[in-house]
């Protein structure tokens, strides 16, 4: 799974007002492929507690917060923890869906998301595009970039409800197939590609929605439509996301504030969003104007260290 197979290196920056200097390497689990075009939120929540545990910072106790950049996208976001002795607090009673336990309260405000990879909130200056597709098909899409770009497209224009298990959904070879499309089409229309069959394998990510309808995640928990505002089924890497990634659920939750896209319009701060783990509440901070400036969207993770080792890296290949 490519929510499995990600690497992040950190290293303290050398931009005033900036602690540290995120980047992301999404690397691909059937193939050679090391991808720098996006970047991962949920990630994001680790870098502030990895540094001060490496000793690359050194943090007082009680609540601390980075400033951090991604060096993918050239954005800042804020990582805010706990400290406590010395060390970074782990445990506590936040539970996130999709993550089995509870832990610490990591708070993650992306500052200024909008055009992290296009230079745009709306890459084609439009709220809804018609995408044409190699059938010669077209499909309505909004294409937004905020924290990530993201094509979006309605479940019932696929012939879907926007519920589905992510195991059928893989299975349906035709439904995934056009879906690759779909995204490669919005690569081309947001100028991230100058053709679909070169567009990046991380960027765009493709997204699926619904409005809200009961459902029942992973865990076996039932939701009833009323405790979220919009149902997603997001793909990364030719794959189905068991727990919308991060990224995408603030570029989903932008979407839903900014009334136009096809993505529910929700006129509140906190935009909840159902995916097949469960709910991920966002909080989005909008400004009103023409297109509305997005001046941070935020949400809470978790995060503890798992393991600790080395990796011996020839010598010739960090020369390159």
């Amino acid at each position: 799974m490519s929510s499995l197979s990600k690497v992040a290196v950190i290293a303290k920056s050398d931009v005033s007002g900036v602690d540290l200097d995120y980047t992301f390497v999404q690397i691909a689990v059937d193939q050679p492929l090391a991808d720098y075009g996006a970047m991962c939120g949920n990630i994001a929540s680790a870098v502030g507690p990895f540094a001060s545990t490496s000793g690359m910072v050194k943090l007082a106790d009680g609540a601390v917060a980075l400033t951090i950049r991604n060096t993918n996208t050239h954005k800042l976001f804020r990582g805010e923890f706990e400290m406590r002795d010395g060390q970074v607090v782990e445990q506590g009673e936040l539970a996130i869906a999709g993550v089995s336990g509870t832990g610490a309260p990591v708070a993650l405000s992306f500052l200024d998301p909008a055009g992290a990879t296009t230079g745009r909130l709306l890459p084609t200056g439009q709220f809804r595009d018609w995408l044409e597709l190699p059938t010669g098909n077209t499909i309505e899409a909004s294409l937004v970039d905020s924290t990530n770009p993201v094509v979006f497209v309605r479940a019932d224009d696929l012939g879907k409800t926007g519920y589905e298990h992510p195991d059928a959904l893989e299975a349906d070879t035709a439904f995934m197939a056009r879906l690759e499309a779909i995204r490669r089409a919005g690569a081309v229309s947001m100028g991230l590609a100058a053709n679909a069959e070169s567009a990046a394998a991380a960027n765009p990510k493709v997204a699926m929605l619904a409005a809200p309808g009961g459902f029942t995640s992973l865990d076996g928990v039932t939701h009833l439509s009323g405790s979220y505002d919009v149902s997603v089924r997001l793909v990364s890497m030719e794959r189905i996301h068991r727990a919308v990634t991060l990224t995408g659920g603030m570029c989903l939750a932008t979407a839903c504030a900014l009334e136009g896209t096809i993505a529910p319009f929700v006129p509140a701060a906190k935009i909840r969003i159902g995916h097949p783990s469960g709910i991920l509440p966002v909080s989005v901070g909008l400004q009103a104007g023409e297109p509305p400036v997005v001046r941070s969207v935020t949400c809470f993770r978790t995060q503890r260290c798992l393991m600790v080792g080395h990796l011996p890296v020839p010598k010739h290949l960090m020369e390159q």
